[in-house]
Formats: structure tokens, sequence, C-alpha cells
């Protein structure tokens, strides 16, 4: 048939196929180009949510799909040289094996790119992330193709297996970090923001988790970098997580023979006279508590006082205001805090070693 409308418009066959070739991927690529676009602002409008996501992984499709779609009527259509058709279908083969490859990559890029925009913080992080990503599944399709077009790789695998040993022992250290940052990243045992404390004694709030290690800024405003394969391995207490409200405990001990229960009323009164007063920090709810824990010491009464603060840090300034408190309300209330006291009974013979020899009258007489 397309050789009858060559001869009808006196055109040479050669030259007409070109034509048709070069039209079929004109139009892929208008067409490519104007869904690319359309995906393009689509996904700009239905930025962060689902519908973004879904158009930004098609936004790159359509001009690969149209030019394999061209390439493969073409073939089908014209009648061309052996070698010609050969050379065509190894074409569509790399063009179908960057699409296999670029997909999955685009959405691994995409989610990555998602949690970046979310977590500023893990910015440092996802970016190297997004080129491995990309650099894995390059080498993989570019192996493929080349397998498939006959080039011979075994030297090449060779090279890079003596290589990649030597480079990883090199890298070891940083590799380990890197993989424990992405082990961080998607299990987000930590955010930055955070307060948290190791199991080695580092503590600090998160500023910010590299793609190397982790840094912490303490209370006394330093700066702490842990490395991230120390911070993946460590036993970690976040006092940010749940949520930032945490439980504070004031003992307080008081004389033997004072009435408990005024200890436990005057505490309490001290707590919500503190919350009616504003104390900066100091929580309403959960409301507070009184316990005679951890109960009887060795020389006094021993209550502890629960109140609940706002964050972290807030718990300093309200343990002293309440302290302060407490001492001020035990006064008035002619409620004693104690000295530490002990009582020694000595025996007969102990206690002339401890007085030691007597006048000589007494040594005789004894």
């Amino acid at each position: 048939m397309l050789q009858d409308l060559a001869r009808a418009l006196h055109l040479n066959p050669k030259l007409f196929y070109t034509l048709v070739l070069a039209t079929l991927v004109i139009v892929a690529l208008v067409l490519g180009f104007i869904l690319n676009h359309v995906f393009h602002r689509g996904a700009e409008k239905l930025r962060d949510s689902w519908g973004g996501l879904l158009f930004s992984l098609l936004e790159s499709l359509p001009l690969p799909l149209l030019l394999l779609a061209a390439l493969y009527s073409s073939l089908e259509l014209l009648t061309l040289p052996h070698q010609v058709e050969k050379a065509g279908s190894k074409l569509i083969f790399a063009l179908v094996v960057i699409v296999v490859f670029y997909f999955p990559a685009k959405v691994l890029i995409l989610f990555l790119r998602r949690l970046g925009r979310k977590e500023p913080g893990l910015e440092s992080v996802t970016q190297p992330a997004v080129f491995i990503v990309r650099a894995l599944f390059a080498v993989l399709g570019i192996v493929i193709v080349l397998e498939n077009l006959g080039v011979s790789l075994t030297a090449v695998w060779t090279t890079l297996g003596v290589g990649s040993v030597a480079v990883a022992l090199a890298l070891q250290e940083t590799l380990s970090n890197f993989f424990a940052g992405l082990y961080l990243l998607a299990d987000r045992p930590v955010a930055p923001g955070n307060y948290i404390k190791l199991d080695s004694g580092q503590e600090g709030f998160v500023v910010r988790i590299g793609w190397r290690s982790t840094s912490l800024r303490t209370l006394a405003n330093n700066t702490v970098v842990v490395p991230n394969s120390t911070l993946g391995k460590a036993v970690i207490t976040n006092f940010t997580l749940p949520e930032p409200r945490m439980g504070v405990s004031i003992q307080v001990s008081v004389a033997y023979g004072t009435d408990p229960r005024q200890v436990e009323r005057v505490l309490l009164e001290i707590a919500h006279d503190a919350m009616h007063d504003g104390l900066e920090g100091l929580l309403a709810v959960p409301a507070p508590g009184v316990g005679l824990l951890p109960g009887l010491g060795a020389s006094s009464l021993d209550f502890t006082l629960s109140v609940n603060v706002a964050q972290f840090t807030d718990q300093f300034f309200v343990q002293s205001e309440l302290r302060k408190r407490i001492v001020e309300r035990f006064r008035k209330e002619g409620i004693e805090i104690p000295l530490p006291t002990r009582t020694l009974l000595l025996d007969k013979s102990a206690w002339k070693e401890v007085r030691g020899p007597g006048p000589k009258s007494e040594r005789q007489d004894s």
C-alpha cells in the first residue's frame, strides 16, 4: 500500500520511507511534549497530594512511549532493509529497557523528594540517596542493553569486582554512616527538633541529620556531632515523642512524727497555687499527684510530688520554683525537713575501747 502511494506521488521509495519515518517521529515528539506539559501543570497544581504524585510519574513517560510506538509502527509498516530492521529492533529494545527501569527509579526519587520537602532537615540525606538510586538503575539498564547487543562485559565485571572490594574497604566507615543515615530516614526514631539522650550519655536537640553524621545542640548551646552508625546502634531516649509533654517528680522528705496526710495536702496546694499563678511550663492536665514514695527512709518520711511540664526544658525552671514554694510553705506550716541522723548503740567493751584507758585509780579498781 505504501509502495503504491510512493509510485502515485512519483517519489523514490527510500525517500518516501524516510519521510514517513520522520513524520512519525516528529508527531511523536510533538504529542510527547504536549502531554509532558499537561502532566507537568497537573503536578504543579496538585503539589504535595497523591494526584500530584501520579502526574509527576506520568510527566516523563509520554515522550519515550510515543517514540517507541513511532519506531515500532515504522518497522511494521515500512519495507526496510534487513540491517535497518535489525538496528531498529535493537533501538526499540533499548527504549523498552529505559522505560522499564526509569519508572521504578522515578517512583523512589519522588518518594525521597517528597520526604525531603516534609522534613527539610533530612534533605542532606535524601539528595545523595536520589543520586544513588539514579546511578543504580542507570547502571542496571546499561548492563542489560549492552549484554543484549552482544558486548562482553566479563573484563569489566572483573575490574569492577576488584575495584569495588578495594573501595568498600577504604570507605567502610563512610558507607556504614551513610546506610545508617538511610535507616534513620526510613525508620525515623528521631527527627530535627527532638530532644534525645543516648545510652553513651550524649544528649541535646537534634539539629540536622546528615548523610554521615547527626548534629545535637546541648542545653549549654554546644554542638555534639554523632556518627550515624553510632546513632543507629545506640539506645535512644526521645523526650519529644510521642508528645513533648513529660512528667516530672520532686522528692520531699519530712521528719518522722509529721502527719502524712497534712504533707500530701500541703504539697497538692503548692502545686495548684503554682498553676493558678501561671507558672511557666507547668501544666494543669494531667493533674498533680502526691504519694508517700519511696516511703519510709532511714531518717525521714519521703514523699514524691508529680507534675507535668510542657516540654523537656521546662522541667528545670518548674522544679526550682516548686522547691522554693515548698520550703516557704513548710516553714509556715511548721513541717520540719530533717537532717540525716544516725544512732549508735555500743556495748560495754566497745564503750571502753572508745573512751580509752581511764585514770590510774580506775584501772586499779578494774
